[in-house]
């Protein structure tokens, strides 16, 4: 959700050398709803066939991105993704009255270990976890929470042409199995790759995310991206 994109070189190494690699940031500065930063993928587009990985905050954005069925997309991965509000009841209602004041605390290595990293995280991670959302405004976050909570893209799914990779992180404290299970429901022939760990899992396990984005590309034979 901090939306810099300097949490991600791990995964980026992880992948093959060959390939080309490119993450869009978001402002940390400014609130920017999903509207406007789908305009911003789109003007980032590249004009070379591409493979679209979204995590976490992002996944609604490439789902409606791929809905738009962009000519040079030839896959989507999502990881970590919902299509609707991965929370509901009264934990809904408490992120909802919580999201002015949540991102203004200190956050703590059990907060980061409980809901992002998992116990035993190396602490050169969970500093660059901490860096990351220190450039993000408070209320930038706290407006990005409230989007997570709005969102509803589950129409958009159904318009996705495109061979989709959904990688599920087996120990996810902040999306549960039933967003997947939404997403299915509307996108039947999704591929899901499960892998043991927890929400922030490109962070965490780079060299396992990375083999489940590289053999879906081989499984798909799209040559544009083979090593």
């Amino acid at each position: 959700m901090d939306g810099t994109a300097q949490l991600y070189h791990r995964l980026m190494q992880a992948l093959p050398p060959a390939w080309r690699k490119s993450a869009i940031p978001y402002p940390g500065n400014a609130r920017v709803p999903y509207e406007k930063l789908l305009r911003m993928v789109q003007a980032n587009a590249p004009e070379e066939p591409f493979l679209l990985i979204a995590e976490s905050y992002s996944t609604p954005l490439a789902i409606r991105y791929a809905a738009t069925r962009p000519k040079n997309l030839k896959a989507l991965v999502l990881c970590g993704g919902f299509a609707s509000s991965p929370v509901s009841g009264l934990r809904w209602l408490a992120a909802q009255l919580l999201r002015p004041f949540l991102f203004h605390l200190p956050l703590t290595d059990r907060t980061i270990e409980r809901y992002l990293l998992d116990e035993n995280a190396d602490p050169a991670l969970k500093a660059e976890l901490r860096a990351a959302l220190a450039t993000v405004k408070p209320s930038v976050l706290a407006a990005r929470l409230g989007e997570i909570l709005s969102c509803d893209v589950r129409a958009d799914l159904t318009r996705i042409d495109v061979p989709s990779l959904y990688i599920q992180a087996e120990n996810d404290c902040l999306v549960s199995p039933n967003s997947l299970a939404e997403i299915l429901l509307h996108k039947p022939d999704l591929i899901v790759a499960s892998i043991p760990g927890p929400h922030l899992l490109f962070q965490r396990e780079p060299a396992r995310t990375a083999k489940a984005i590289e053999d879906f590309v081989h499984q798909l034979g799209l040559s544009e991206f083979q090593p």
